[in-house]
């Protein structure tokens, strides 16, 4: 059963990958790399610029896409309409733009964050949209017919939601880390029943839940042949079973609001896990570890800039990194030395892309620098958008597919038709 259901998940990232599609939050392989080729890597309000559809409320979730169609949400700034969006990805057109909750009291969030913040994901006939605890769809994406709804899974997210789904086999698996529960649950992605419920165990050394939630999202690695749901939340990460729920092994630490993804480094059998805000730190957690491992599998730590939000890089024997509040840093991926550290300006929200041997920073201000992927600090680029990044970058075929606060964006070279 484990493996029939693993060689369905790596069978589809990979065709999906081959096609140019990108069908989860940080791309197919949720780590935002892409493997596409003659991306563009200058553009402006009036070069590279293939169209620009302005898109309606507030939504901070990333591009998904497949085939010709690209989804996203949105909402009021107010949360009490939530909205799923899909646009044609050779035009821009909006093809549909779909009313799908209404919300009479929502709670107050932080001004960083939107009521349609977590990604959707989406694979062949079918997208799922979150907006948390507001509600979840299941929708056709030839007929935008809703298939299935839920919107009893309790969740007070206090500064609003943020974790996006993912799909493994016939599950979606969606954290719920709130100021009042704190859970993963596992449904069944044709019906939207639940298939299993885990609630956190944790000691949060308070009774305040602003120090109980989270904004991450897991990830299900091949580990030397055991299959492991990687989940980061408030003051520990777990790693579970992701066809049960059941726990394997976990790490402690002190900060909370954890929002960026683990990263697997099959090299060097390490976890790279960073633990959010309350100065975040970068754990290297070796593999192979049963319960709390805390104290026996961190093989290095790093506190030196690293940031809150942004998901780190691994490319090759480096670590990338794009802090908050922008300064870039490398660091060596096996012993956590500092290799570079530099001063690129801005503050960041989104997560940096890799591609081709380039790194894209989108800044919250609108400016998007491109690096090297290099031991040595490079700037390729500097390229500059009427309005800033919340969302991450997203690529299909020989484009980019950027999402300011109020458009998305087709960049993509003239040449590269």
């Amino acid at each position: 059963m484990r493996a029939a259901v693993f060689l369905i998940v790596v069978g589809t990232a990979a065709g999906v990958q081959a096609a140019g599609e990108w069908p989860q939050f940080l791309g197919p392989t949720g780590d935002s790399h892409s493997t596409a080729t003659g991306l563009p890597v200058t553009w402006s309000e009036s070069e590279n610029v293939v169209w620009k559809t302005p898109l309606h409320g507030r939504g901070w979730s990333s591009p998904v896409i497949w085939d010709n169609q690209i989804w996203m949400t949105t909402a009021t700034e107010d949360g009490k309409q939530q909205f799923a969006l899909c646009v044609d990805r050779e035009t821009g057109k909006i093809l549909h733009d779909i009313h799908l909750f209404d919300n009479e009291k929502p709670s107050e969030i932080h001004v960083l964050n939107s009521y349609a913040s977590p990604s959707a994901v989406i694979e062949e006939g079918r997208v799922y949209i979150t907006f948390g605890s507001y509600g979840t769809a299941c929708l056709d994406t030839k007929t935008a017919e809703v298939l299935w709804k839920r919107r009893d899974l309790p969740c007070e997210h206090f500064r609003g939601p943020g974790s996006s789904p993912i799909l493994f086999g016939n599950l979606l698996i969606q954290h719920y880390d709130g100021f009042d529960f704190q859970y993963i649950i596992a449904l069944d992605k044709r019906t939207g029943d639940t298939v299993w419920k885990s609630d956190r165990d944790i000691d949060y050394g308070s009774e305040n839940g602003d120090f109980k939630k989270a904004f991450c999202t897991p990830q299900v690695f091949d580990v030397n042949g055991r299959l492991e749901l990687i989940s980061p939340t408030s003051k520990a990460t777990m790693s579970l079973d992701p066809l049960t729920g059941k726990e394997f092994w976990r790490i402690r630490y002190t900060q909370f609001s954890v929002a960026a993804k683990p990263i697997y480094d099959p090299l060097r059998q390490m976890f790279y896990i960073n633990t959010g805000f309350g100065k975040a730190d970068l754990y290297a957690v070796r593999t192979g570890g049963e319960g709390d491992v805390t104290d026996t599998h961190v093989a290095w730590k790093s506190s030196k800039s690293i940031p809150s939000k942004p998901t780190q890089l691994l490319v090759g024997d480096a670590l990338y990194m794009i802090h908050d509040a922008g300064t870039a840093t490398c660091l060596d991926a096996a012993t956590g030395d500092v290799v570079w550290q530099q001063r690129v300006g801005g503050n960041f929200s989104a997560s940096p892309l890799y591609a081709e041997g380039r790194i894209y920073l989108l800044s919250q201000e609108g400016p998007t620098t491109v690096i090297a992927a290099s031991r040595d600090y490079k700037v390729l680029a500097e390229n500059k958008l009427d309005d800033g990044f919340m969302s991450s970058p997203a690529v299909a075929g020989q484009s980019l597919f950027l999402r300011t606060r109020s458009a998305l964006y087709r960049i993509e070279q003239p040449t590269a038709k």
